[in-house]
This record gives structure tokens, sequence and C-alpha cells, in this order.
């Protein structure tokens, strides 16, 4: 499946304000000269890979495929697969408001527990909502209402508290291990994917009592997860938002801590590294998002990438979920095939983007990317199509989204200066959020009124769009590295 998903497991960085374990978070009131072991970040970097491990079979059961075949057993329109797509992209419209809220909080950990605790635990109503389903007391109507509303109030949660989530993180990974640790982290994520979701969509389609029931288990587990994924986040050391807006450290500072605190030699880190001084007020970053030319052409690049995505990617699993009639299990292997990919290349990716940057990788990849919605029109249902292209199509579609997604995130790491580095991440998501969930709008009208070739128009624009938002990275050559 061509994905439009925006990772969030990753921009980052070491330019740390001040920090602490959850169990002891510091106070305002610390001062800069607390340093953090070598000991406390790895420990911290684990625990975030097995999070992210949890978090992927959370997402498993809550989105992507299993979340789609559900909809197309309750007859759900195309319209409805478009606001599958919009809904999370448009709660990130959210973001902002919750990187103003974390950026008063006092811990990241508290803030992420409340937030996610809350978002992860309403799935249990749609759980009760299948029982009721399979036991009459809902139709299928009612059904697709009650997820799609589910659906809206988990990832608004979601969105004020990815902000937050978005800058722990890039106070812990060092600045030249973040292309290989995310590389890895994103693999390990991306296996757990590929062993997970065949072995779901095999016992969904396999359920006694259906396929519907058969989903309801799968989403159970799956916020199980979910929740242990929470409290693997408690081993990360914590980080105070207000000492990080404090204690921050311009460009040219940043570059220096980044360069005495982290050794050549992949996977060490110094015994302890030394918080950055507060600057004087003429070396100061200008913290204004309008006064930041790299920011804007990001902001251009990344909403009109999203929408360009958008526009077609909500509607490869309804193709084949509907248009081509193939069981749930042949589509999960399909994805689990994209999955497989997409965690081989990030680790190729990871290394690559520390040695050549960003920029290089997101336009050569962007372009591959964008010619995946023209493959879709050539794919059919024959036996040569099911047996050979549509794996193929996976296997090209995963092992070139994984630089992008990590690209993407890493870009944003450059760009966004260390004070109020939420606020960056947060705007960069709306604007994404905002434009991805009008393309899949747009997208879900035009395939449902306008019949089969309204889906083939879909993807030719698309394609046509993707290559073009790719022109300010390729105007802009010193955007990033």
């Amino acid at each position: 499946m061509d994905s439009s998903q925006i990772e969030t497991g990753a921009p980052l960085s070491i330019e740390i304000a001040q920090i602490a374990s959850p169990s002891t978070t510091l106070s305002p009131t610390s001062t800069p000269s607390d340093r953090i072991s070598k000991d406390a970040i790895r420990t911290s970097l684990r625990a975030s890979t097995v999070d992210g491990v949890f978090a992927a079979i959370f997402s498993i059961g809550t989105g992507g495929v299993l979340l789609g075949n559900f909809l197309v057993e309750l007859g759900a329109s195309p319209i409805v697969f478009g606001m599958l797509a919009s809904i999370p992209m448009l709660a990130n419209l959210f973001q902002p408001i919750g990187a103003y809220l974390s950026e008063r909080s006092t811990s990241r950990f508290q803030y992420s527990l409340g937030i996610y605790g809350i978002a992860r635990l309403l799935w249990l109503i749609l759980v009760i909502g299948i029982v009721s389903f399979s036991w009459g007391g809902l139709n299928s109507n009612q059904l697709v209402v009650l997820s799609l509303l589910i659906l809206v109030c988990s990832h608004l949660l979601g969105g004020l508290g990815t902000a937050s989530w978005f800058s722990w993180i890039a106070m812990l990974v060092p600045r030249r291990l973040r292309g290989r640790y995310f590389g890895l982290r994103n693999s390990i994520a991306n296996l757990t994917e590929l062993i997970s979701l065949p072995i779901a969509g095999l016992a969904i389609s396999h359920w006694s009592g259906g396929s519907i029931q058969g989903y309801g288990v799968i989403l159970l587990l799956g916020i199980i997860f979910g929740i242990v994924s929470l409290g693997c986040q408690y081993l990360q050391v914590d980080i105070n938002p207000q000492l990080q807006n404090t204690y921050y450290a311009n460009s040219s500072q940043t570059s220096e801590i980044q360069s005495d605190s982290v050794p050549n030699e992949p996977g060490e880190i110094s015994e302890a590294i030394s918080l950055p001084q507060i600057p004087t007020p003429q070396n100061q970053i200008d913290s204004s998002i309008w006064k930041n030319s790299n920011f804007l052409v990001f902001l251009l690049y990344f909403g009109s990438w999203a929408f360009a995505v958008s526009l077609s990617a909500p509607f490869f699993n309804l193709y084949l979920l509907d248009t081509l009639n193939l069981d749930v299990s042949w589509v999960t292997f399909y994805n689990s095939l994209r999955a497989g990919a997409h965690m081989l290349m990030l680790i190729v990716w990871g290394r690559l983007t520390d040695k050549i940057g960003n920029r290089p990788i997101l336009i050569s990849t962007g372009i591959l990317i964008a010619v995946i919605p023209w493959l879709w029109l050539t794919i059919g249902s024959s036996p040569l199509d099911l047996w050979l292209w549509l794996p193929l199509l996976h296997i090209f579609i995963g092992a070139n989204w994984g630089g992008v997604d990590l690209c993407n995130n890493n870009l944003q790491i450059e760009i966004a200066p260390v004070k109020n580095q939420s606020i960056y991440f947060a705007t960069a998501a709306a604007v994404a959020g905002a434009s991805g969930a009008l393309g899949a709008t747009i997208g879900g009208f035009i395939a449902q009124f306008a019949g089969s070739f309204g889906i083939a128009e879909v993807f030719i624009v698309s394609g046509v769009l993707r290559l073009a938002s790719l022109v300010p990275l390729i105007v802009k050559k010193d955007l990033g590295s």
C-alpha cells in the first residue's frame, strides 16, 4: 500500500536543555550544570525502540488494511474511506494546541501518558460496539458511524500529544547517530508489522464467528499492546519542557555541542553530555516561524506532498479488497511484503543519510514514489498480476517510502531551533494534516461519484502533483543537509 502516513518516530537531536528520569524530573529552578550519562541515554533509546514495537501492533489493529477490511465488510462507501484517511490528518491541526499545552507542562512523560492513555482506551468502545453488533444491538451503518467517531476522538487526542513526543525524542538521540538509530528503530517496528499483520489477517479471515468478530478480538489485543507501549516510555529519560525552552543554543552552538558530545564510532555515546549554556541576546535564534525561510520552504514542500499523496493513497487497499475482491489475508500478505522492504531499506537509508544528507535522498525517492499511482493503473486481477506484479509493487513501495519517511523527519530536526521545538513540529504536522485531509476528501468524492474512471483520474493527477511538490526541494539547495 502506498502510504501517506507521516511518521512520528522521528525529528530529533541531543541539544538538551535539562533532563531527568520520570521519577525525578528536574524543577525549573535547576541549574544547567546537570549531566546525563551515556547509560541513561542508551536505556532511553532501547525503551523507545520497544515502545515502537508495541505501538506498531496497536497501529495494526486500529488502522490500515485491517480497519479498512472491517469497513468493507460493513458495506462502507468510498467517501467513508476518504474520511478514514483524512481524519488522522485533520487531527494534526490540533498539534499546535498540543504543543502550546505541552510546553507549559513539567514532564514529557506525564503529558504523553495522559494524552495517549485516553486516546488508546477509547478504542474499547468499538470493541463493545462489535459485541453489540454480533448480538443484534447495532446495525452496520451505526457501527460504521461509531468507528468514525472513535477514530475522530482518538486521533484528536493523539494530535495533542504528537508534537510533545516528537520534541521529547528529539532531545535524546545524538545527531551523528540519528539516521542509524531511527533507521534501526523503524526497521524493528516494520519487522513487527511484517510478522503481526499476516497473522492478524489470517486470524480474522478464519475466525469462526466471522471476520467482524475476528477484528474485534485483534482490536482488543492491539489496545492491550498499546497500553504496554506507554509503560515503556517510563524508562526514557524525562524532559522538563520549561527548562528545554530556558536553556537552548543557537545553530552554531548546536553544531559544536554535538561534535563535542558524540564520538564518530556508531552506537557510542560520550560518558556524560554537558547542557548548553544560555546564549547571549545577540546570538539567540529568532524563534518566529514566519522569519525562518528554510522552515517556510519545508512547509510548502511538506503540505503539497501530503495533498498529492493523500489524493490517491486511501484507495489502494479499497481497490484490492473491493474492486479485485481479494481476501483480507492476501491483502495483509502484500502489505507485509511492503513492511519487509521498508524494514530492510530503512537501515540502508539511515546510514546513507548520515553520509550524504537528507535532501538528495528525498528528491530521488520522491520521484520514485511519484510514479506509484501510475503503476497501480496497470494492475488487474490476472494470475500474473496477483502473483508477480502486486508483490513487486508493494516491495517497491516499501523500499522507497523508508527513505521519504526517515528524511522528512530528519530534515525537520535540522531546520527547527531547539527553543519551542515542539511548536515547529506541530506547525509542520498541522499544515501536512490539513493538506492531506483535503486531498483524501477530494479523492473520496471523485471516486464515489465519477465511477471507475474517477479512480483512474485520481491516480493520474496524484502522480503529477507528487512530482510538482518536489520543486521546492530542488530549488532550495541549502535546505538542511
